[in-house]
C-alpha cells in the first residue's frame, strides 16, 4: 500500500483529480456569476445590456469584443478560485517531490 502512496504522491494524481472534479463544478459556478451578475452590472456603463453584448464598429465591420473581455474575466476567476483552494487547503504539500 505503501508503494502505491508513493507513486500517487511522485506523478502529481492528487493534484490532478482534484482539478479534473472541481474544474467542471467552478466553471459552471463562475460562468453563472459572470453570465448574470458581472456581464449586466458592466453593460450598464456601456451601451449594451451585457457586457457580452458589448461591440463597437469599424466601417462596416462589427467588433464584438465583449465576448472576449467576458470570457477573460471567467478564465481569472476560475483561476484564482483554483489556486487560492489549492493553497488555502494546503494541497500543495501532498505531492511528493522527487530525488534528482
Amino acid at each position: 500500500m505503501q508503494g502505491f502512496l508513493d507513486f500517487i504522491r511522485e506523478q502529481g494524481v492528487v493534484g490532478l483529480a482534484i482539478g479534473f472534479i472541481l474544474g467542471a463544478e467552478v466553471t459552471a459556478l463562475v460562468k453563472a456569476l459572470v453570465t448574470n451578475i458581472i456581464n449586466p452590472i458592466i453593460g450598464l456603463f456601456g451601451s449594451a445590456d451585457s457586457l457580452a453584448d458589448a461591440s463597437f464598429m469599424i466601417g462596416d465591420a462589427t467588433i464584438g469584443y465583449g465576448a472576449f473581455v467576458a470570457q477573460l474575466i471567467n478564465f481569472l476567476i476560475i483561476a484564482a478560485v483554483v489556486y487560492y483552494v489549492f493553497k488555502g487547503l494546503g494541497l500543495d504539500k501532498l505531492d511528493k517531490k522527487k530525488d534528482e
